[in-house]
């Protein structure tokens, strides 16, 4: 018994850190994927016997940008929250609430805002490895969905930046990088979130890469 405790204790752990479509936002119907379909749940499913993964997402949570909600919803604050010293691998899933037409964003501002919330992570724990995941580019279809009064044509071509920015960032920073457009795309239903079979991939994806490490 204290062998199987010992295993438990060692397992290395994961922090799911996102916005809605790390919460398993589920576009036909406004409500949450359920654990074995969102992608966080299938990942805490498969790694369960190497990897202890926490699912930190929250709806409409932006990266560096300050959400008029409150910390919670604004990433590089909320991220103090749930970030510790024994988080030895962070999943940084952020970036598009941050290209709502509300805030004043451009390549500058995203630039620095991704290197802040980096940097904010490595002053938590200066030993997490930080995997960061490029968020799917918006398309047209987010004129037909829930927030098609969030986002504009500024939103969906700075969206279609993201990946040269993150790209750039996470060699300057050391961090790994994946970037989903090269998997997978939002639902045509509302061009900013995932349909199921979009989670299932991302979950292969991510599962594939730890397993691989071990």
């Amino acid at each position: 018994m204290d062998y199987v405790n010992n295993m438990k204790h060692n397992k290395k752990k994961i922090l799911c850190f996102g916005d809605s479509n790390t919460y398993g936002f589920n576009p036909i119907n406004a409500q949450r994927y359920n654990k074995d379909t969102r992608w966080t749940g299938i990942l805490q499913t498969s790694l369960k016997d190497k990897y202890d993964v926490i699912e930190a997402g929250c709806n409409n949570r932006t990266c560096f940008m300050d959400n008029p909600e409150g910390e919670e919803l604004t990433g590089y604050k909320a991220i103090k929250k749930y970030l510790s010293n024994e988080t030895d691998i962070l999943i940084l899933a952020l970036g598009i609430n941050d290209l709502q037409k509300i805030y004043h964003h451009n390549e500058e501002t995203i630039k620095n805002g991704l290197a802040k919330i980096i940097d904010i992570a490595k002053d938590i724990n200066k030993n997490v490895q930080i995997i960061i995941l490029v968020p799917s580019i918006i398309t047209a279809d987010i004129y037909n969905g829930f927030f098609c009064q969030l986002f504009d044509e500024q939103s969906i071509e700075e969206s279609k930046k993201l990946n040269n920015i993150y790209q750039n960032i996470a060699k300057e920073k050391n961090c790994t990088i994946i970037n989903l457009n090269d998997f997978v795309n939002v639902s045509s239903i509302d061009g900013i979130h995932y349909d199921e079979n979009a989670h299932k991939t991302i979950a292969k994806i991510l599962q594939d890469y730890f397993l691989n490490l071990t």
